[in-house]
């Protein structure tokens, strides 16, 4: 009787012991619920208000070459956009490391009020003044587009776990979204208000978006609530070869993946392409960029990212390179347009949640800003080299630059391929043993 006491006793001390484990597992990932979605929806709003706008830079481009900056290079101009890419992505460390310690609560509102006032300040620069716009939406903009992005990014581990590829694909698509609609509403604007109130029009739609984002956007697992200056940068990650050749992939893609979103328009318009039509190729490009990171991220939380990332973002260069390259007519390239928005969403999109899958949690913050940090220099130089093939605007010059862009997606994703091949041969030879 004793020791059916006592066994029965065992048993329910281990019944206790388990349960809080059991309760800490279903509720570490709600995997939905009102917060959860909450969360992302206001991510979809901030990606809008930053990314959005960033993925419309083609029409600052074109409208600097052609009246603002008239006396600038391609390659200046272009670094103006490649200087808030570098800040966007190279902010990582610093962004990500302050993140993992305090959560979304400081950056986002910072973030916030430096979009709003960066282009409160960009609609005030003087013609052939190009370091107020580098001030203004390179460096205040860039900065505070880091302040958001990262977050953002990674605010969707602390909600999601089975659907967390689809919860970043929401959040997003908000950058196709915007990207979209703001090119378009800045160029009916410049033409019936002049560019001041253009941009200030797009500070004001951004002030909106970005309240939603700080009425929503929350952390919810423990934060560590220090920072340290060794943890900005988290080198451990350089131990695991997967992180080294996904970075190295990153760098490739991401050197490459936001030329067409800075020179198509410039190269409808040497191509003879109506201005009245070629102003919607920015468009069409973040139109079909949208389901290219919702759905992606549906497939990936069922075959793996990289299953996903790697055959979309070949096609990519395919295209590029096939499509783009012979195209002369309004037609053959609205097509490329049509298919590069469609094939290169999924990699900015899974690329995180690739990262989230081999990294620790309380690393995963540091360890994707030291990769962003990298893509950020990729992005730094990327845009400006491209512009050097057009020194000359020339069919040769096109043409270079059109090389330039498909080899390096070809060789990224081929990286990244190598990688999801191993994974699945060693995967299988574990399950062999």
């Amino acid at each position: 009787m004793q020791e059916k006491e006592k066994s029965n006793a065992d048993i329910e001390a281990k019944e206790q012991s388990t349960e809080p484990s059991a309760i800490s597992t279903t509720s570490e990932f709600p995997e939905g619920g009102l917060r959860a979605w909450s969360v992302v929806w206001g991510g979809f709003f901030a990606f809008i208000a930053t990314f959005g706008v960033t993925n419309s830079y083609g029409v600052f481009q074109d409208y600097y070459q052609s009246t603002l900056l008239s006396h600038s290079s391609s390659s200046t101009i272009a670094l103006v956009g490649a200087i808030q890419l570098f800040f966007l992505y190279g902010g990582g460390p610093i962004v990500g490391r302050v993140y993992d310690a305090y959560g979304t609560s400081v950056l986002i509102p910072l973030g916030s009020f430096l979009v709003v006032f960066s282009l409160m300040m960009l609609s005030l620069v003087q013609p052939n003044k190009p370091y107020q716009i580098f001030l203004s939406q390179g460096i205040c903009f860039g900065f505070g587009l880091a302040c958001i992005f990262n977050p953002t990014m990674s605010v969707a581990g602390h909600w999601f776990k089975r659907r967390r590829a689809y919860a970043i694909g929401v959040i997003a698509s908000g950058s196709s979204i915007g990207g979209v609609f703001i090119p378009i509403m800045l160029q009916r604007l410049i033409a019936s208000v002049g560019f001041p109130w253009a941009v200030r029009a797009v500070a004001f739609l951004c002030l909106g978006c970005l309240t939603i984002a700080c009425l929503t956007i929350r952390t919810r697992l423990p934060l560590s609530r220090n920072i340290s200056l060794r943890g900005l940068v988290d080198l451990n990650g350089f131990k695991d070869w997967r992180y080294i050749l996904a970075t190295i992939a990153a760098f490739l893609v991401f050197y490459a993946i936001f030329i067409p979103y800075f020179y198509i328009q410039i190269f409808a318009d040497f191509y003879g392409v109506p201005n009245n039509y070629a102003i919607y190729l920015l468009p069409i490009i973040n139109a079909l960029g949208t389901p290219s990171r919702v759905i992606p991220g549906m497939m990936a939380d069922r075959w793996g990212c990289i299953t996903v990332l790697v055959p979309s973002t070949i096609l990519a260069s395919i295209f590029t390179l096939a499509l783009w390259l012979p195209a002369r007519t309004a037609a053959t390239i609205t097509a490329f347009a049509a298919m590069y928005g469609l094939f290169t969403g999924a990699f900015v999109t899974l690329l995180p949640a690739y990262i989230y899958t081999i990294s620790p949690l309380p690393v995963y913050g540091a360890r994707l800003g030291t990769m962003y940090f990298l893509v950020g220099i990729a992005n730094l130089v990327g845009t400006p080299t491209a512009g050097a093939f057009l020194a000359t605007t020339t069919v040769a010059g096109f043409n270079g630059l059109i090389v330039f862009t498909g080899v390096l997606l070809a060789a990224g994703s081929s990286i990244l391929g190598v990688v999801g091949v191993v994974t699945e041969v060693q995967k299988r030879r574990a399950r062999a043993l």
